[in-house]
């Protein structure tokens, strides 16, 4: 039996975020028969999705994070991988910070395919953001083929002139969305279960970090309860400014109606018990959770900053970050109520659906002459 081609997904981490949950929408559901997909991550010890792909076939490869003062060290051992790793067809590199330095070691060692894969419209503030913009910069010279989750992702990282003249490929975060599909059973059901029953249910999905936005969400959510006293804010994720949030939501007294739950390996039923979505994000690439939470008929309130592509149905509000919190109290509760209905079938129009990306993605990896034309 003929084996499947190897590609190379290169991460941060395998824990819960976007582009890996993504990724492994797309791995669950790709012919691993053809295609097995394997993973270089910049961590060490075990994380949430290690058991998962090492079940599905995947092989798991580590190399140190990349420091900027460890350069030297970073790009040794990136070349020592290679050297003893050349099986791949395709690397496959959505950590776009460090792409330009892995990628070209990886063609130079005889792997026939580079890939970029922008997956957020912006960086983190000061040095490190500037940096990171300094590092990257070369990438669109470097991959054979930029893909981006957005136009505004594509322009962050590839520049605009890039983007205008079609050199970058926009493929949308897809989504397993069957999964997703609003049903008022579950609902219901859950709702009881966690005693939500008669609250005002807010919620937010996103690991804790700068882009987010969360202390700006708390300071949301406290005008909201000072109008509504049956509002609960669910967050689920986690990260490194967790306990930074933690710590603004005991001072404003809202301990009791603010839950944290954490990183959920399903997270689907959570946007069923959900009244709204609140979404005040500094910057994105394409927030699949937004595509997600439509898909299950949940309303939405995103901020300005985010991709307007991610506005697939009426559902989605973009607010400007410039407006207070208190104003976007008042919109949110003045505008949450609606008919809820699940809205699969224009999700899955707008090629959202996995199933659309399962196919651009075995034409990219198993037809070589697609590549650097």
């Amino acid at each position: 039996m003929e084996e499947p081609i190897r590609i190379l997904h290169v991460l941060g981490s395998l824990n819960l975020g976007g582009a890996e949950s993504r990724i492994m929408d797309l791995y669950r559901n790709m012919d691993r028969k053809k295609i097995q997909f394997d993973f270089l991550v910049h961590s060490s010890g075990k994380e949430h999705f290690d058991e998962e792909i090492e079940a599905l076939g995947g092989r798991i490869y580590r190399v140190p994070r990349f420091k900027v003062y460890n350069l030297s060290g970073y790009k040794k051992a990136v070349k020592n991988f290679f050297t003893e790793h050349h099986e791949f067809r395709a690397v496959h590199g959505h950590m776009t910070s460090t792409a330009s330095i892995y990628l070209p070691i990886a063609k130079k060692a005889g792997i026939p395919i580079t890939v970029g894969h922008a997956r957020s419209a912006g960086v983190s503030g000061g040095l490190k953001g500037l940096l990171t913009r300094l590092i990257r910069y070369p990438l669109k010279y470097r991959a054979d083929y930029c893909l981006a989750c957005s136009k505004k992702a594509g322009e962050a990282v590839y520049g605009k002139r890039w983007v205008k003249k079609g050199k970058v490929e926009v493929i949308p975060n897809a989504i397993d969305a069957k999964k997703y599909e609003y049903d008022e059973n579950v609902r219901a059901g859950l709702r009881d279960k966690m005693g939500l029953t008669d609250k005002f249910v807010i919620g937010h999905v996103g690991s804790f970090r700068e882009a987010k936005n969360h202390a700006f969400l708390i300071q949301i959510f406290e005008e909201i309860y000072k109008k509504r006293s049956d509002a609960i804010l669910l967050l689920l994720g986690e990260g490194a400014l967790m306990e930074n949030i933690k710590q603004q939501v005991s001072e404003a007294g809202l301990t009791n109606v603010v839950w944290f739950l954490g990183n959920k390996s399903d997270v689907a039923p959570y946007y069923q018990i959900m009244d709204y979505l609140v979404f005040p994000s500094l910057y994105e690439g394409l927030p699949g959770s937004i595509v997600e939470a439509q898909t299950a008929g949940l309303r939405c309130i995103v901020s300005d900053a985010v991709t307007n592509e991610v506005g697939i149905t009426d559902l989605v509000e973009f607010y400007s970050l410039d407006k207070k919190a208190g104003e976007w109290a008042e919109h949110i509760i003045e505008t949450s109520d609606y008919v809820r209905e699940s809205r699969f079938e224009s999700i899955k129009r707008a090629g959202f659906d996995i199933g659309a990306q399962i196919v651009r993605y075995g034409e990219i990896y198993l037809k070589r002459e697609d590549w650097g034309n």
